[in-house]
């Protein structure tokens, strides 16, 4: 029997980039229920009338207004929040209140630390399971791209890390930092098992709407093959009119490189340009075809809710206490002086 899930938040990320034509299907909340044949789609909340309407107009189910009337008449078993972030602690107490087993949030966790702190401890209770949507956790590629860095014996052991990210022309660099960094940064401690520690800005301010910043900081602890505490340099950009999101990962042996539309791997051989010296050389291997990022979330979501109606606990392969520790180092930059 198909277990009930319902969406709080009925915008892009929750259901309307679904009409993208260009991007990998699903890519959204509701999507990733529907095309999951173990889960039902069985309600939606949201707070503006438009998306509502559009909402039951495209899918077929009741809609509310009011998130807590629609829990207590329909009671889902897995919750879906995607709405802003300064909401995030409210609707994830509300599910536990009302029995839901499994939330799935949007990133950020929350929009401070101390809200993200009181949701990952409400995961750590064990009344509910929390998994934040740090979706290329889920990726195929970024899968791929673990697997490799893990084993050492292609690359050798990481040496450094550097981030490029730019989201438009006139956004304010840390509203870029706080929605699409935490991406980048949940990325770069899910493939090194590290966590990011900042040390200082420079170059600019992160208050600005145009330029280009840098941060630097390093990888605490890896579990990966690594020289100790290994440099993360992050290039956040304004001004421009183009879309990058990119991690290069510098290894002993080579290097890795992996982002949106990305992954290339180079690998150490006897230069052609200079005797005695070696050179990178890129490798045929890559990665195409689907990353089955949202499908693969949803799952993972369906699985732990499995686990507890078979009174296990499963945790998550993206919990809350991942995305704490992704607002702990965004918190530590926004911070820094």
């Amino acid at each position: 029997m198909a277990l009930a899930a319902a969406v709080i938040g009925l915008g892009r990320i929750g259901s309307l980039l679904e009409e993208d034509s260009l991007r990998e299907k699903p890519c959204t909340h509701a999507g990733a229920i529907v095309n999951n044949p173990e889960l039902r789609l069985c309600a939606g909340a949201d707070l503006e009338e438009k998306h509502r309407y559009l909402f039951t107009g495209r899918w077929g189910v009741p809609v509310y207004e009011d998130a807590e009337i629609m829990l207590e008449i329909e009671k889902p078993q897995i919750l879906h929040i995607a709405t802003h972030p300064d909401s995030h602690l409210h609707y994830c107490s509300l599910a536990a209140r009302y029995g839901v087993s499994v939330v799935v949030c949007e990133k950020p966790l929350a929009d401070t630390l101390g809200k993200a702190k009181k949701i990952a401890a409400l995961h750590k209770s064990g009344v509910i399971t929390i998994i934040t949507n740090h979706e290329r956790r889920y990726a195929a590629d970024y899968s791929l791209a673990r697997k490799i860095l893990s084993d050492g014996n292609r690359l050798g052991p990481l040496t450094g890390v550097k981030g490029t990210l730019y989201v438009g022309k006139t956004r304010r660099l840390l509203d870029v930092l706080w929605h699409d960094g935490t991406h980048l940064a949940d990325a770069v401690m899910f493939l090194t098992g590290a966590e990011l520690k900042h040390r200082k800005t420079i170059a600019g301010t992160l208050k600005a709407q145009e330029g280009t910043v840098y941060l630097l900081g390093r990888l605490d602890k890896p579990v990966i093959p690594a020289a100790a505490s290994p440099p993360f340099l992050l290039e956040l950009g304004a001004g421009r009119d183009h879309l990058v999101f990119e991690l290069e990962f510098s290894c002993e042996r080579g290097k890795l490189k992996i982002g949106n539309g990305i992954f290339e791997l180079w690998e150490s051989r006897e230069s052609p340009y200079a005797e005695g010296f070696r050179s990178l050389e890129r490798c045929s291997e890559g990665f195409s075809g689907p990353t089955g990022y949202f499908s693969n979330m949803t799952a993972d979501a369906l699985s732990c809710a499995q686990d507890r109606l078979a009174n296990k606990l499963k945790e998550p392969l993206s919990s809350a206490v991942d995305g704490l520790r992704v607002i702990q180092y965004l918190q530590s930059v926004r911070s820094w002086r």
